[in-house]
């Protein structure tokens, strides 16, 4: 572990980071936080004590949209996102973490361009609300549980399928928040079995709960104040910048 300073220097940002994300935001600040931590100390690590801290979060924010969910989407995604855990489980020695983070920041950043485009561009017009599609939504928690297991990275396919449903902005992070809030807890077996989650990270992130729980906080009551009309442009663009970093992350071999 890095001298206290220079660790809380990196986790608490990265951390506040995070809770905004968890707290309705978007995935594009939650794909800082471990990028951050990863400046002082190893990446694997920098994971580790994450989770202990996302699954916290993931409580804070349950309690918070508790009356907000869409079963019908979580039915869909949920069997889709536990075979892309298993999978990246099985697999993730095997497939590097740059291949998926390219693979997924690249589709990411098509999928943002095409809603600026046909939002603002000269042919722009309220798109309608896609309807429910099992086959896709499978796809896409299956790319969604896949990266967020091995390369921390499940934002972006959970937006592709989610975001055109337009669904209320309200209901949509309050299912957004069970969907990861599930995935974690599921994750935290394989993280045991890779002897990630000991004493000293367990710790560590057992002191950053504080920081955790108030940037979740701060996040819902941000998205509780937003009308749609600000909310899903804010969406996209955040998929923008996520899908950029995780190209960028793709190409550094």
């Amino acid at each position: 572990m890095m001298p206290d300073v220079q660790f809380y220097a990196a986790a608490i940002p990265a951390v506040l980071l995070v809770g905004l994300s968890k707290g309705g935001l978007g995935g594009a600040l939650a794909l800082m936080g471990v990028p951050i931590l990863a400046l002082v100390v190893p990446p694997m690590q920098a994971a580790a004590i994450f989770l202990p801290i996302l699954i916290v979060m993931d409580l804070a924010a349950l309690f918070v949209w508790r009356h907000h969910s869409e079963r019908r989407t979580l039915v869909l995604m949920l069997p889709g996102a536990i075979i892309g855990i298993t999978l990246g489980w099985a697999t993730s020695a095997a497939v590097p973490a740059n291949v998926m983070r390219l693979v997924l920041g690249f589709v990411t950043i098509l999928f943002a361009l095409r809603f600026f485009y046909d939002t603002y561009g000269p042919r722009a017009g309220e798109a309608p609300a896609r309807k429910q599609r099992p086959v896709a939504a499978t796809l896409w928690a299956t790319l969604s549980g896949y990266g967020s297991f091995v390369a921390h990275a499940g934002g972006p396919p959970f937006q592709i399928y989610t975001l055109p449903l337009k669904l209320d902005p309200k209901t949509y992070t309050g299912m957004s928040v069970r969907f990861f809030a599930i995935m974690n807890a599921i994750k935290v077996a394989p993280y045991f079995a890779l002897g990630e989650l000991d004493t000293n990270n367990l710790a560590a992130s057992a002191k950053l709960l504080p920081v955790a729980i108030v940037a979740t906080f701060g996040g819902a009551w941000v998205v509780r104040h937003m009308r749609p009309q600000a909310f899903y442009p804010l969406m996209y663009f955040m998929a923008l910048l996520a899908g950029t970093k995780l190209f960028w992350d793709g190409i550094q071999f």
